[in-house]
């Protein structure tokens, strides 16, 4: 099996990196869209071109392979997580970064058999990071090895942190109330824009943690295995094992910090893929 995942892994990075040409061409910012779910919930061609691109690509190399792909689900397909070895894909994560012109949002693809991420994929064609993990291997950035931090305490960690894309008065007012809880215990925020980058940042040390509530597996899926890869720990925001599916994550350099993060967070459950 493991030949077969790298197989499986080096057909899909050139694929990833053919696809990505399609961002790069828009470094300005791309000025059409449509609206999704809210104002801030958008999705462009590119989107849809890219996910195409790669759905079209795999099927071709793996005729009985799975795919979960944001605007496949978008259009009505199930979201269904198989034992079948399955794609799962975000186009352009960060469309709203794309869209104005913001450096970064990128593709991320994650490789599921058995219901666990076994490679990843995570690009960034405007500032030329790609980072690659496949289970037993460990992460990369531009073919360099990269490994979390060692930050175990809040007190010391720089937080990833969004507010997602949902105008929920609920789910903002809890926002509002995690973003006070991290930025008066912790060390600092930062917000990409970005699900898969903010994983990226972990499993690269840049930060020590990321939470996100309303999140999809197509966000999370690449940054689970990467994030692993590099040494990190991607669970249930609530302390318990992550499920893909949940639409909830929290990813943290050392169990200590993960865990520390998981007691103290105000919790919100979304409505599951």
């Amino acid at each position: 099996m493991s030949d077969e995942i790298t197989n499986y892994f080096n057909v899909a990075v050139e694929l990833v990196k053919n696809a990505g040409n399609l961002i790069s061409e828009f470094r300005s910012g791309c000025k059409v869209f449509e609206v999704k779910s809210s104002d801030i919930d958008l999705v462009t061609e590119i989107d849809k071109k890219v996910e195409e691109t790669l759905i079209g690509g795999l099927s071709k190399s793996f005729p009985s392979h799975k795919f979960i792909g944001e605007e496949s689900v978008a259009s009505g397909d199930k979201c269904i997580l198989s034992d079948d070895p399955t794609w799962i894909i975000d186009p352009v994560d960060g469309t709203l970064n794309f869209i104005h012109g913001y450096p970064c949002s990128c593709i991320s693809l994650g490789l599921a058999i058995n219901k666990k991420v076994v490679a990843g994929i995570i690009y960034n064609p405007v500032l030329n990071q790609l980072f690659t993990a496949i289970e037993g291997r460990g992460a990369f950035l531009n073919s360099t090895p990269i490994h979390v931090s060692q930050v175990k305490e809040l007190k010391n960690a720089l937080i990833s942190f969004e507010a997602g894309t949902s105008r929920d008065e609920e789910k903002q007012k809890l926002v509002l109330e995690n973003f006070e809880l991290i930025t008066t215990k912790g060390q600092g925020v930062r917000c990409l824009g970005s699900a898969a980058l903010n994983m990226a940042m972990v499993a690269m040390g840049g930060s020590d943690a990321y939470f996100e509530f309303g999140i999809h597996a197509w966000d999370i899926a690449a940054g689970d295995i990467i994030i692993r890869e590099a040494g990190g720990v991607c669970i249930d925001p609530a302390g318990g094992p992550l499920d893909l599916l949940s639409r909830r994550v929290l990813c943290a350099s050392t169990p200590e910090l993960a865990q520390e993060l998981a007691k103290s967070l105000k919790q919100f459950y979304p409505e599951r893929d």
